[in-house]
């Protein structure tokens, strides 16, 4: 679920065998993300799964590096991971959002060839028709990544947030669609 001009499209590794199932990002009740994402005022209130169409009325969207779905991450290529990488690219040059937001350090590393990569904003950079996207790898939410509670998961999701100029919207309304 992505459009074009957005300030931070996140990006999952992959879908879980839940997410395939419902057709909803981060559906595993036990993940992280949709808390996190609230906690860090990405949203007014803690989104659903199922609301995730949501996040575009906020300028944001969601996608995966890889389009298999599999019981757990590990069951992935590491060339599933770099094809991944590539065909993120040309999705993000395509609808130039202002970050990309990968969630997982490690499928980050893989899928953009860069062994070196820490949780935070990377050097790298997208360029494309609508302008420079630039990335921000963020950690994995999901229950089994115990380094990580959700309230540091939450602030560092909100670093992001406040790098890419979007307003702390906990506690607002709904933006009105009609603009």
């Amino acid at each position: 679920m992505a459009a074009g001009g957005l300030s931070v499209l996140f990006c999952g590794i992959n879908p879980g065998l839940m997410t395939a199932a419902t057709g909803h990002h981060f559906a595993r009740p036990g993940n992280r993300f949709w808390p996190a994402l609230h906690l860090s005022g990405f949203t007014p209130r803690r989104l659903a799964p199922a609301e995730q169409e949501e996040l575009l009325d906020y300028g944001l969207g969601i996608t995966n590096v890889v389009a298999r779905p599999t019981a757990r991450a590990d069951e992935l290529s590491a060339e599933e991971y770099r094809t991944g990488g590539r065909v993120l690219t040309a999705k993000v040059e395509r609808l130039g959002p202002r970050w990309l937001a990968v969630v997982g350090v490690t499928a980050y590393r893989t899928a953009f060839d860069d062994k070196r990569a820490a949780i935070g904003p990377q050097e790298r950079t997208i360029e494309g028709p609508l302008g420079t996207t630039r990335i921000w790898a963020l950690p994995n939410p999901s229950g089994l990544n115990a380094h990580w509670t959700l309230e540091t998961m939450a602030e560092e999701f909100a670093r992001l947030r406040e790098a890419a100029g979007v307003p702390d919207r906990r506690g607002q309304g709904i933006p009105d669609r009609r603009g």
